[in-house]
């Protein structure tokens, strides 16, 4: 099949949800824009543009993911904008937020410019920076958050939490004046204590030295005080325990603005299910039954806002260490939604509407990236499958079953904990602004017609 790239079409015969149903539909784009969805009720206008047929696959707006590493600049045998991106596309992601532990620190005007030159010039899709809190994320000098606030989607030191308490407030003070979120890797390294993988059963019974919970939840807790001081809005990154989300719940039932997110091997996994390979090692590890049914019911119950993957390739050598001494980080772009939809929503845990509202809807607003200005193509980010929206979406197959093979993710990275799992709901296409960024040639085709 020759790649469709005209940016006016129909695209028919797909699944969406409309009046509160999934049901039958049809897509209308022109130059780029949504200008029609339609149920299986209503037929659209009689137009002269090419159509193409969905095979009945069920139609999203395009995935959001506030949290990966790119890599780029500075460690591109890990990942580069565009293998990242490809890898996003791949996933049916349409926009991502990427973390600033890069090389130079996005944390000056001209340390971003660096990796915004490099969006324009290879990105397939989206791609909204972080800007770092403190200068080189080191936890001492706040980094230039006026000059980059503009350019920014929030301010992060991901991969170090930020140790002392008198500058996590100088910032959110500042964050809030700049009308910005502090995102926060929550982390006291004091009490880590060497730990490799959660302090639990698993650890013990394996001679590994343990992280225990409250090396997260301390610092969650000093961390929404410091809210109640300043009023900042705060959102906790990769949340992986029941302490925190116990803080969390209380916080937002006080009114103030907190939020978290969580990744999808946190709430499939916990450290039972654990093996001696590197590809389960991450930060923050995880952790026990009651944490993972913790996270889930607070996915359930709206306390956790979204959920973001913590994207985070490594070279196969850096991943080969098993447990005690590989590096942390997963990849997680490109079996983000068919873990979800397979182990959650086929399984009656999470409702497909709900997963799709926390992987697409809710990240948006949360950090309001419509309002970000760095969106390609000249068109804003879209909100949503809307009239005069930007066309961002993609398409999946969800009775399509198969086998991860890292070999086959477009990432640079390989190490998955999810390698060689069954699961249904195989991405076909991701469009972003009309155009396609992936196309699964054999499971999509064109059709002209007259």
């Amino acid at each position: 099949m020759t790649r469709f790239v005209a940016r006016n079409f129909l695209l028919e015969n797909v699944t969406l949800w409309k009046n509160g149903r999934w049901q039958p539909g049809s897509l209308l784009v022109r130059r780029g824009r949504v200008r029609g969805v339609f149920d299986a009720a209503h037929t659209p206008p009689a137009i002269d543009v090419p159509r193409m047929s969905g095979n009945g696959s069920c139609l999203f707006p395009g995935f959001v993911d506030v949290h990966v590493h790119f890599r780029e600049p500075g460690q591109e045998q890990k990942e580069t904008i565009r293998s990242g991106t490809a890898a996003a596309a791949h996933g049916g992601y349409t926009c991502v937020c990427t973390m600033p532990n890069l090389n130079p620190v996005p944390d000056s005007t001209a340390h971003l410019r660096v990796q915004l030159d490099k969006i324009r010039e290879t990105a397939s899709i989206h791609v909204l920076p972080y800007g770092a809190i403190t200068v080189s994320e080191q936890g001492d000098a706040l980094a230039d958050l006026d000059a980059l606030a503009p350019h920014v989607c929030a301010f992060s030191d991901d991969g170090r939490g930020v140790q002392h308490a008198e500058r996590m407030e100088c910032a959110m003070r500042r964050a809030k004046a700049l009308g910005k979120c502090i995102v926060a890797h929550a982390e006291d390294e004091a009490l880590v204590r060497g730990g490799v993988i959660h302090d639990g059963e698993y650890a013990r019974a394996h001679r590994h030295a343990g992280n225990p919970s409250e090396s997260e939840w301390k610092q969650v807790e000093r961390d929404i005080d410091l809210v109640r001081k300043t009023g900042a809005d705060y959102h906790v990154c990769h949340v992986s325990t029941k302490e925190s989300i116990a803080l969390i719940r209380q916080a937002q039932r006080e009114g103030l603005p907190v939020t978290c997110e969580t990744a999808p091997h946190y709430l499939v996994l916990n450290d039972a299910l654990l093996r001696e390979d590197g590809r389960f090692r991450m930060n923050p590890p995880i952790r026990s039954a009651e944490d993972q049914q913790a996270l889930l019911e607070a996915l359930q119950d709206g306390t956790i806002c979204c959920i973001a993957t913590d994207h985070a390739p490594h070279t196969a050598a850096e991943k080969s260490g098993g447990l005690d001494h590989s590096l942390n980080g997963v990849v997680g772009l490109e079996t983000a939604f068919p873990i979800l939809y397979t182990k959650l929503v086929r399984n009656g845990l999470l409702s497909l509407e709900h997963l799709i509202d926390c992987l697409t809807a809710r990240p948006i607003r949360r950090f309001a990236l419509s309002d970000v200005r760095e969106a390609r193509r000249g068109l804003p980010l879209a909100r949503g499958l809307f009239e005069g929206e930007a066309a961002d979406f993609t398409l999946f197959d969800l009775e399509s079953e198969y086998t991860i093979r890292p070999e086959d993710f477009r990432s640079k990275g390989k190490a998955s904990p999810f390698s060689g799992e069954r699961v249904f709901g195989r991405c076909v296409a991701t469009y972003v602004g009309g155009a396609p960024v992936f196309v699964d040639e054999e499971a999509i085709r064109r059709e002209e017609l007259s």
